[in-house]
């Protein structure tokens, strides 16, 4: 049970490191380049995770999680980390640097003193930023994102912003002056691996533990779009923020209805990303008048000319009860060929992320636009988009070019595993196959339904 599932990470550290349960001893390093990659480490155990949340889900007679909504999560996910592949750790690399020339006090990296301080002062500044991301308009373009889910499970905590990654690394800077860089690196992936579990409904309560965690209890109320959940629970790892700065609120017995206040009824990710920011860019341009301009940008995202900064509660929206969620989706064989597909796209996203550094940037940007094309056709599918079925047929049919004209040479991709390629190249033949049959016998069969 306690077998190294990927590299050195047993089954019990890898608990250990979702409920922030590791001593300073086990999670202190020198160098930056010592830290583990806790995030994509943990991979497996997202995946199980969710399994297992899948069946207790069943088991007790919640609402399971659906494909849509999860491959919209996941996807997000993904791109989020692959963007850090692009745009090499920037965050990470300013933070050097002003540890490197501004540092005011030279903390051991050793001292467990030096541990708990940046704990502390990580999630102290992680409620702001959070806090922040909720207040003001141009951060929430980034961070609503993540609050774009109508389901809560595990896979909506992987549902994260491209954008949101570099913008919270401002806010992090003023303990570039005190922390080693490595120290920082390590509760900056703890506390993200921390929130992944308490997106579940899962867990009811903790106890005692309510008053001073960040709980699943807790967390089901800051991702409610019902008028008493709005704007509270900022918290990251502890709760006691919230509870200090007046922002805390009890889940009570009434049903939450998560998701935007404003649904995004869309499972692109891609659009996920943008839309937020397409609207302000309207919004800013058909707003009058310098000052309400910059406050369509620093204001509240319900902050409309002569309404209070953070907007009116008035103008929330009533939910509906029985609580209705955007679900547009396949028939059971269509399901089966999104997973599929998808189960290869994480494959090579996995091999991608461990072979990034033997491997041109020119290959990576090409693997990583695939990346992009894939997650945007599978989303109209999904939306049953009328242009879904011919993004199907050519993303196949890229694919297979790309193959032959790698094989000719004797080269591969290198983020597909080779044991396996032929049934992955007879996946995409089989599919290509399926979307030309369906064109050829009428364009109403090209929609899986």
């Amino acid at each position: 049970m306690n077998k190294p599932l990927l590299g050195n990470v047993s089954f019990t550290k890898g608990v250990r490191r979702f409920l922030y349960a590791v001593t300073p001893k086990e999670a202190s390093f020198a160098k930056l380049d010592d830290v583990p990659d806790y995030l994509n480490e943990a991979v497996p155990f997202f995946f199980g995770a969710i399994a297992l949340e899948y069946i207790l889900a069943f088991l007790t007679r919640l609402p399971p999680a659906r494909l849509n909504d999860a491959f919209s999560s996941i996807a997000a996910g993904t791109l989020s980390q692959l963007s850090k592949i692009i745009i090499l750790s920037a965050e990470l690399a300013l933070y050097v640097f002003i540890y490197d020339n501004f540092n005011l006090i030279t903390l051991p990296w050793d001292y467990p003193g030096t541990w708990y301080f940046c704990f502390i002062g990580v999630d102290f500044i992680y409620y702001w930023f959070h806090r922040a991301a909720h207040e003001i308009n141009i951060m929430w373009a980034a961070h609503q994102v993540h609050h774009s889910s109508e389901d809560y499970n595990f896979t909506t905590a992987l549902r994260q912003s491209v954008v949101q990654n570099y913008t919270s690394a401002i806010f992090y800077m003023p303990l570039a002056l005190v922390v080693p860089p490595s120290i920082f690196f390590v509760h900056s992936q703890f506390n993200m691996l921390y929130q992944f579990w308490i997106h579940t409904e899962i867990v009811r309560s903790l106890g005692p533990l309510e008053y001073i965690l960040n709980t699943p209890s807790h967390h089901r109320v800051h991702h409610g779009r019902n008028p008493y959940c709005i704007d509270k629970n900022y918290g990251g790892t502890l709760i006691i923020w919230d509870r200090i700065f007046g922002t805390f609120q009890a889940e009570t017995d009434e049903e939450i209805a998560y998701g935007l206040v404003h649904p995004l009824a869309s499972w692109d990710p891609i659009w996920t990303q943008l839309c937020h920011f397409c609207h302000i860019w309207k919004t800013f341009w058909e707003t009058p008048g310098l000052k309400d301009k910059l406050a369509v940008l620093f204001k509240g995202p319900g902050w409309t000319p002569g309404k209070p900064r953070l907007g009116d509660p008035a103008d929330l929206p009533e939910i509906e009860y029985p609580i209705q969620r955007y679900d547009s989706s396949l028939s059971y064989w269509g399901n089966v060929y999104v997973l599929v597909h998808f189960a290869v796209t994480i494959v090579a996203y996995q091999l991608l992320i461990a072979r990034r550094m033997l491997m041109s940037q020119l290959h990576v940007l090409g693997v990583i636009s695939y990346f992009l094309f894939t997650i945007s056709s599978v989303g109209a599918l999904f939306d049953n988009k009328w242009y879904a079925p011919y993004m199907e047929l050519f993303r196949c049919l890229l694919f297979l070019i790309v193959d032959l004209v790698l094989s000719s040479q004797n080269l591969d991709t290198g983020v597909l595993p080779t044991a396996y390629i032929d049934v992955i190249r007879g996946i995409f033949i089989a599919s290509a196959f399926l979307w030309i049959i369906g064109s050829l016998v009428s364009k109403s069969k090209l929609k899986i339904q």
